[in-house]
């Protein structure tokens, strides 16, 4: 088969090699790859930036894959051949609290992932594709619509009526939006562009901001909100965007820390911290209990996942590139027909 490896740091170093097609152990599937999508995390993974001690070369990147079941294993029962099935990147977390070891049990690093077009995924950390969806829609699920959906529904408990400030419009922002719109929330969107803020208008949103424009957002979301401030906040800028979001927060609200894009240290404001009583959640995905959850409700609530640009699979360096310089919605990769 033909996969994508990566053979060290950067992405000078992600080639595309000829692999053995892998047999599957008596508990895994055998998934033939129909599409993969891009998350932040890919990129961090070749820039060598994350969890660089497990990383251990060579292997497939990309955690987010969906495609066809073409053989199981023999202790198999809840998987058949021919099931449209995506993946779940930490393979151990089906539900329950996390473990410590999850990280050297995700796929695309340092388990091989889903750039290829074949792939093995345990019977535990699979979810059933649902008929409404793609598979390139699908492949945009197990990161940025999982983090999305833990934050706001395990973690948060969101209700309708709530008010909710997502920060950006890239995949996770994006994703955000149509969940908590579609959940009845009130929901407020930063992005430096007029025109991705007219986008998640049509999405949803129901407030914008220009944080070119309005470079005191976090004031402007008070006054949005009648300076109640607002029940939860997609966090994925980092850095002192923290304290910002702290002030935009109401009493007992919850900021769930989801990105690093401006820097992965910050110095909060402890006294700020304390007044609003704020609840900090970082958050790391989900397990695989939850995705079952929020695909059943994709379905119900009709979610259709916005996708920027899909790739072929020899333009997978292109894919990265794009990446690299943003995107509105989610970069996919088309691994086969």
């Amino acid at each position: 088969m033909k996969a994508w490896q990566r053979q060290g740091v950067g992405l000078e170093n992600l080639r595309l090699m000829d692999l053995p097609i892998p047999e599957p152990g008596p508990k895994q599937l055998l998934v033939r790859v129909k599409a993969v999508s891009l998350n932040f995390r890919d990129k961090a993974i070749v820039d060598g930036v994350y969890l660089p001690e497990i990383m251990t070369e060579p292997f497939v990147p990309v955690s987010d894959a969906s495609g066809e079941v073409v053989k199981v294993g023999s202790e198999v029962t809840q998987f058949k051949k021919g099931d449209r099935v995506t993946s779940h990147m930490f393979t151990k977390w089906i539900d329950g609290s996390p473990k410590k070891d999850d990280g050297a049990n995700a796929l695309g690093g340092p388990i091989d992932g889903g750039l290829a077009e074949y792939m093995l995924l345990n019977e535990e950390a699979t979810v059933m594709t649902p008929s409404s969806l793609t598979d390139e829609e699908a492949s945009t699920l197990p990161v940025a619509a999982l983090t999305v959906w833990f934050s706001l529904v395990e973690y948060g408990k969101i209700k309708a009526g709530d008010s909710v400030l997502v920060l950006g419009t890239g995949g996770v922002s994006v994703y955000a939006v149509q969940i908590a719109s579609a959940l009845g929330a009130r929901v407020i969107v930063t992005s430096s562009s007029n025109e991705k803020l007219e986008k998640v208008k049509a999405l949803g949103a129901k407030d914008v901001i220009n944080y070119v424009e309005t470079p005191e957002w976090e004031k402007e979301v008070l006054e949005i909100t009648e300076g109640k401030g607002v029940q939860h906040i997609l966090e994925v800028v980092g850095g002192q965007s923290i304290n910002r979001s702290i002030e935009a927060l109401a009493l007992q609200g919850h900021i769930y820390v989801i990105g690093f894009l401006e820097s992965m240290m910050a110095e909060v404001n402890l006294f700020s911290l304390l007044a609003k009583q704020a609840q900090l959640h970082g958050v790391n995905v989900g397990h695989r209990r939850a995705f079952d959850d929020m695909m059943r409700a994709f379905d119900e609530l009709n979610i259709k996942p916005v996708i920027d640009t899909v790739y072929s699979f020899n333009q997978a360096l292109d894919a990265y590139e794009h990446l690299y310089k943003g995107a509105f919605g989610k970069v996919v990769i088309k691994v086969s027909e």
